[in-house]
């Protein structure tokens, strides 16, 4: 049997929940976003919940990722905690414009969403040759002084 000791507890969950939605939805999303070689990678926390609760979508350059996650009592539970988030919550994620984002893979495993975003060609840091001197326009015309006379 679980005994909880401190009777404000469940207070402080209610206000610190409160406060997250109003400031920072991301507190029940925790991310990490990097580059790796021509990828993006954002792997994103989301322990219990399942594939088919999640929606991901891409509009103008904002990757938007929402998810559910529910636990429903029985009527003869008798709960001691209830600290984990449960309901809908979503995180929004401002991409830049050198991303490919028609061939975006995203994947759920172990409770970690991965999400992969390939660099786009035009974006990829490209090697300039060098060419051989080219005559300006200036020096491409030929003038003689006194032909016009």
């Amino acid at each position: 049997m679980l005994i909880q000791t401190d009777p404000f507890r469940d207070l402080d969950t209610l206000f610190s929940r409160l406060s997250n939605r109003q400031q920072n939805a991301s507190g029940v999303m925790p991310m990490d976003a990097f580059r790796r070689g021509s990828d993006v990678w954002v792997h994103i926390d989301l322990p219990g919940v399942k594939a088919e609760s999640l929606d991901i979508t891409v509009e103008r350059n904002v990757l938007t990722i929402a998810a559910e996650r529910n636990w429903q009592r029985q009527e003869s539970d008798q709960p001691y905690f209830g600290e984990r988030y449960r309901g809908v919550f979503r995180r929004q994620i401002q991409l830049g414009d050198g991303l490919d984002l028609q061939h975006l893979e995203a994947d759920l495993h172990d409770g970690v969403l991965t999400i992969r975003i390939p660099v786009a060609e035009q974006a990829k840091p490209r090697k300039v040759e060098i060419g051989q001197h080219r005559p300006s326009a200036a020096e491409a015309i030929e003038t003689t002084a006194g032909a016009a006379s």
